[in-house]
């Protein structure tokens, strides 16, 4: 595999193991040469960051990782997704364009500027995003051979409220939303993480948020990769918006410890 830029980290697992775990959006950090491209003033950034931020994620697949029998493997985005959103389409295919939050997001959650007009994308999009792009699709080929399957579980969260920029935000917000996709979530996985989750409330099925993220080298075309996505309410385990972890975060943690061995089973 390739080295892996500072901007983002794989965290081995154990050989055998085909389950990676994906945190995208648990960080904050944005380099000073992207903030310079941001018209909000840093008062309006840190609110724009609590709301945008799927907070506490990284950790919450850090202790699952140490919980699990079998360790998997955690590639980490150590960047904000208002840098680069790795799992967006970097051109029109993407939906969310429609608000402005595509690859590189030019509008905030609650639909206001967040870069100026005229704003090129495309050097954030070569310095971060196709970089990320290539990892992962590194870290998927290598459990593949390694393995012969790879199991993608994209660990997320999301607010308990909708927020204006989300395009479908008025259908069920269950405890738990799984994001599946019809070629690469097998019934298996689904049924296991329904199992997994029991004890952290309702689940529920793509909604508000829905499908699964997969490289694109893989995408409709290796049955061997699966995926799903977790989305986590938030107020189920932390303070909103942006404040401190609760009780919840283990519960959740441990469930997807139990996730995790059970596809590895």
């Amino acid at each position: 595999m390739t080295d892996v830029p500072q901007s983002f980290e794989l965290l081995p697992g154990d050989a055998g193991s085909s389950v990676i775990l994906h945190v995208p959006h648990s960080s904050r950090e944005i380099p000073g040469e992207v903030r310079g491209g941001i018209v909000l003033s840093d008062g309006e950034l840190a609110g724009e960051l609590d709301h945008i931020t799927d907070a506490h994620t990284a950790e919450i697949a850090e202790a699952a990782a140490s919980a699990a029998g079998v360790t998997p493997w955690r590639f980490v985005n150590r960047l904000s997704r208002l840098v680069v959103d790795p799992e967006r389409f970097p051109d029109e295919r993407e939906e969310m364009l429609a608000v402005g939050m595509g690859a590189v997001y030019t509008r905030t959650t609650h639909k206001g500027v967040l870069r100026g007009d005229g704003f090129d994308p495309g050097p954030l999009i070569e310095r971060y995003f196709r970089p990320y792009a290539r990892a992962m699709t590194d870290v998927v080929a290598d459990r593949l051979a390694a393995t012969g399957r790879a199991v993608i579980i994209d660990v997320h969260s999301y607010p308990s409220a909708p927020l204006p920029y989300e395009l479908h935000g008025d259908g069920p917000r269950p405890a738990v939303c799984l994001g599946t996709d019809s070629f690469h979530t097998p019934a298996s996985l689904l049924d296991a993480a329904r199992g997994a989750f029991t004890a952290c409330g309702e689940t529920g099925l793509d909604s508000p948020f829905a499908g699964t993220y997969v490289p694109l080298e893989f995408y409709g075309k290796r049955p061997e990769v699966s995926a799903l996505m977790v989305e986590i309410r938030r107020d189920t385990y932390m303070t909103e918006p942006g404040g401190p972890a609760g009780p919840g975060l283990t519960r959740l943690a441990s469930a997807l410890a139990v996730l995790v061995d059970a596809v590895s089973r």
